[in-house]
């Protein structure tokens, strides 16, 4: 529960405290069902949502849910009673009444002498059983159905989760002197070679969804030095998987001054301990309604060559790897249990990927031809993080776009920031959806993204 500060108030959990105390507004007056306890013996005002009803034969219990659970109302007026029943779940009710101290009713507090009233009535009765501990209706029902099924308590505890995986991540890098951006989603060419892209009219000429903020924020690097967004990005993938979504939200930094992609790699553990942390300290509630168990983050994760990787999965599997330039499904499912069982880690980098298969502006490493100063990292056998240095030299750029026999004109604005001096730089990206879903356990992307977009789905 929230504690006030020594010269504050709550009201409806907001903290006022003297500086921004203003006249008492609706919010004033009512309290959330996580204030209960604090005000046991007091008259009480609780709005919610009609979640429930048990009626006996001389007294109904009516349960209200609200952002912070679930309220037990003792009725007893035979008036009340008989209305309540011609009430739809999900109607928007208000109760007032006095807060009863009860060890078997939710947070251990009942309102007893209770006036409920209807706010806003549920004009049928909903198609969810939102009662239910657990939904049984299928995934795509519950997507088409999202306006209502994301308010049961088990599907909105990933979304719960995400907010605070999201301030773990802002928290940690603005306190490490990082500037957060915000950079255009529709952008003249595509970013990264070989990805699929939305084509889309822009007045009278092309344009595409932005794949990623990559171009912008190694530019800002050249102003900030250290920069983060958090925005959505779009990929047209034609896969139609448990793992595949055409919109999610993605989480970039790019740090200056780097020696190379090792100091990446220990910023991405920082900022993977930080949401992990924010989690269990903001969402305990979600976290225990899930029933899962939070990865403990103990010093570096466990790292792997690429080339490393491959020996590992042919010895394992007897199947060759040579040629291959990534890893497949089964690969990263095989080198997330190696890691958990060698080192007892959800998490696990892949570093120095080949040439052909990271983009242009990825530096090469030194000594081993045709790989790369990046990586990837595996969670619970899943991509989550792809990463690593950029080139930072102009005519490094020159020389590679040049090899991929493009235009040098068509990336002109990109490549000012080379033209004008910008430092060994780096970064990463992580794909927020994959990493609540890996987090609370889902056994499908679109259970952990909101209203998901994929080829099938436009809506809600």
């Amino acid at each position: 529960m929230i504690q006030p500060p020594k010269d504050g108030t709550i009201h409806n959990g907001f903290i006022e405290t003297p500086k921004n105390q203003r006249q008492p507004s609706e919010l004033a007056h009512r309290i959330s069902t996580a204030e209960l306890l604090g005000n046991v013996g007091a008259e009480v005002t609780l709005k919610g949502w009609l979640h429930h009803v048990r009626s006996l034969a001389n007294v109904s219990f009516v349960i209200l849910r609200d952002r912070d659970g679930l309220a037990q109302v003792v009725v007893d007026d035979p008036a009340l009673m008989a209305e309540i029943g011609t009430w739809h779940k999900e109607s928007v009710v208000q109760v007032v009444g006095k807060a009863t101290a009860n060890k078997v009713a939710p947070n251990g507090v009942e309102v007893h002498s209770a006036n409920i009233s209807v706010i806003a009535p549920s004009v049928e009765q909903p198609p969810v059983e939102m009662q239910r501990p657990e939904l049984k209706e299928t995934l795509p029902m519950l997507l088409d159905l999202a306006p209502l099924s994301l308010r049961h308590p088990k599907r909105r505890a990933p979304f719960e989760i995400s907010s605070s995986a999201l301030e773990g991540f802002r928290n940690v890098l603005l306190s490490n002197g990082f500037t957060e951006i915000t950079t255009p989603k529709i952008v003249q060419s595509a970013t990264e070679s070989g990805a699929n892209v939305f084509k889309i009219k822009y007045f009278d000429k092309e344009a595409y969804l932005a794949q990623s903020p990559q171009f912008y924020k190694q530019t800002m690097v050249g102003v900030f030095e250290r920069v983060f967004e958090v925005a959505p990005v779009f990929r047209a993938e034609p896969s139609d998987t448990v793992r595949h979504i055409a919109e999610y939200v993605s989480l970039d930094c790019e740090i200056g001054f780097i020696a190379d992609h090792t100091d990446v790699m220990r910023v991405v553990e920082t900022v993977i301990g930080s949401m992990i942390d924010s989690i269990r300290d903001r969402s305990a509630k979600a976290v225990e309604l899930l029933g899962i168990q939070l990865p403990e983050i103990k010093g570096n994760f466990p790292e792997l060559k690429f080339w490393e990787a491959q020996e590992m999965i042919e010895r394992a599997t007897g199947r060759s790897t040579v040629g291959e330039p990534d890893l497949s499904p089964d690969d990263e499912r095989f080198l997330g249990a190696w890691a958990l069982k060698e080192h007892g880690s959800d998490f696990v980098f892949v570093v120095g990927y080949p040439t052909v298969k990271r983009p242009f502006y990825t530096h090469q490493m030194p000594g081993h031809e045709g790989f790369t100063n990046s990586f990837d990292v595996l969670f619970k056998g899943q991509e989550l993080i792809t990463g690593g240095q950029r080139l930072h030299l102009y005519a490094d750029y020159v020389e590679a776009i040049e090899r991929r026999g493009e235009d040098i004109s068509t990336y002109e604005s990109y490549l000012q920031a080379f033209k004008y001096g910008m430092p060994p730089h780096g970064g990463f990206a992580i794909g927020l959806e994959r990493f609540v879903g890996g987090i609370a356990g889902t056994k499908n992307i679109r259970e952990s993204t909101l209203f998901p977009r994929d080829l099938n789905r436009l809506r809600p």
